[in-house]
């Protein structure tokens, strides 16, 4: 069974940078498909980014242009690269398969975006 830890996170202010990355126990391989979640204060999670056998990625409209999902295959490994950060992606961050399952869900890491 296929376990994920999320790190990365913190406090960078409006602008700033962050690189997050998700690390499986089990195997990623090429096949799956896997994508980051987040959790704003209050709200649903929602998805922000996925990839695809394809190698195509989709993103959430709030932050197309400004995120990048990648995978290492070989470190079983997802990242996602955010720039151009804003108040409004404070929020936990999550990394999962899409469609996700509820046994994989980690325990995210913050991202606060703020002065």
């Amino acid at each position: 069974q296929v376990q994920v830890v999320e790190s990365g996170g913190g406090l960078v202010q409006p602008g700033g940078s962050l690189r997050l990355s998700c690390v499986a126990s089990g195997r990623i391989s090429s096949m799956s498909t896997m994508g980051w979640y987040r959790q704003l204060p209050g709200k649903q999670r929602e998805l922000v980014a996925r990839d695809s056998i394809g190698g195509s990625t989709n993103y959430a409209d709030s932050v197309k242009g400004r995120f990048t999902i990648s995978k290492d295959n070989t470190k079983n490994t997802v990242y996602l690269q955010m720039n151009s950060l804003k108040p409004e992606d404070t929020a936990v961050y999550y990394c999962n398969t899409f469609p996700p399952l509820q046994t994989i869900w980690g325990q995210g890491t913050q991202v606060t975006v703020s002065l």
